[in-house]
């Protein structure tokens, strides 16, 4: 076997020995069983909410087994086909069982860096928002570029996407708009979006000079009922008010909006989708949501601090910058990856800025664990 396939090879091996350890792989067939089990009892959707994290967290589970087993399998499988294809000078098997290893090193890879999403929230569904900064319809309008690049990205990964909130921008895009994003891991993938998105750009609105826009983006994950968050009414005043979104059927125009305002935080939470009832749940949903990212934040102080060094968060931090004039590049200020193809990223293509922040992320984790933080 050349040198190049066997090093690909240990590099496979090493992948699996990660994940092996991630997902505890001893015992992982009793723990399926018991979520069988738990799937089996009558009353398990008499709380539907419950019922749904118990059904993903067993398919998760599914999913990881599957992965494991079937990159072992393909490994031994085409290892064994080298050493079959030399033995018989067959370089046409060769060469197609080191392409297949090749295939195999990277989804051992990203399943790996997948593995990673170990975190207290990770494989939560998540609240995104997004807030034009100043600068009136140029920030506006690059609010609404980013809406849509993150809803491809979600859908594109096979994620449910729920507009909770929108306000319409007073002459184009949006001032704001938030969404509930459902699906394994969405949290784990999307936190590393908070922070301050910056555009570069040829202003498309008649003045034809150089324009930088700014906005935010906020994501924390949607606590389960597992999880207690605790609301004192005297802390919030909620407010009922009339939608001012887009229009259309997404946005209503009643007065059954509900705003919540949370004194000691000053965190101000919204819902205009639904019903005056169905808005106060929702809305009190994020707002316990935003107090346990706090709560998050709190916990990995000392982690976030070598990140804000960096300006991974926080409205004057931005994280990442996209110019599309004079020249075409988005760059992600924490890990210096970047790129030129600025329409695909536009259009969704984000993995790879997600995928380094996480890496970044894992490393500050793995040495605060040294130092013994």
């Amino acid at each position: 076997m050349r040198a190049e396939i066997q090093n690909l090879v240990a590099e496979i091996e090493k992948s699996l020995k990660l994940l092996a350890q991630r997902m505890d792989i001893d015992t992982a067939p009793h723990r399926l069983e018991e979520f069988n089990a738990m799937t089996e009892n009558p009353d398990l959707w008499n709380d539907p909410d419950k019922a749904q994290k118990l059904m993903r967290d067993r398919q998760m589970l599914v999913d990881q087994m599957g992965n494991y087993q079937g990159l072992k399998q393909d490994l031994a499988d085409n290892v064994e086909l080298i050493e079959l294809g030399e033995m018989e000078d067959d370089d046409e098997v060769v060469t197609e069982a080191e392409d297949a290893i090749r295939k195999i090193k990277d989804k051992a890879a990203q399943k790996e860096l997948e593995a990673l999403l170990n975190g207290e929230a990770d494989g939560n569904d998540t609240f995104l928002e997004i807030n034009a900064g100043a600068g009136g319809t140029e920030a506006c309008d690059w609010a609404q570029m980013l809406q849509r690049m993150y809803v491809r990205w979600a859908e594109s990964h096979g994620y449910e996407v729920d507009l909770q909130s929108e306000e319409a921008g007073s002459e184009a895009g949006i001032k704001s708009v938030a969404y509930k994003i459902s699906g394994t891991n969405a949290y784990g993938w999307l936190k590393s979006e908070s922070g301050v998105h910056r555009l570069v750009r040829i202003s498309p609105f008649g003045k034809g000079t150089r324009e930088t826009s700014f906005a935010s983006v906020w994501v924390y994950p949607v606590v389960d009922d597992n999880i207690e968050i605790e609301v004192n009414p005297a802390d919030i005043r909620i407010d009922t008010y009339r939608s001012s979104g887009a229009g259309g059927q997404h946005v209503n125009t009643t007065d059954s909006a509900v705003r919540i305002t949370h004194h000691p935080t000053g965190i101000v939470v919204t819902s205009s989708e639904k019903s005056q009832h169905q808005n106060r749940d929702i809305a009190m949903k994020a707002l316990k949501s935003r107090l346990y990212q706090m709560e998050l934040d709190r916990r990995n102080a000392a982690i976030n601090e070598a990140h804000e060094a960096k300006g991974s968060a926080g409205w004057g931090n931005q994280i990442r910058s996209y110019v599309l004039q004079p020249y075409q590049m988005v760059k992600d200020l924490r890990t210096n990856v970047e790129t030129s193809d600025t329409q695909g990223v536009l259009d969704g293509d984000l993995d790879k800025f997600m995928a380094a922040t996480l890496a970044l992320d894992v490393a500050g984790k793995s040495r605060s664990e040294a130092r013994g933080e």
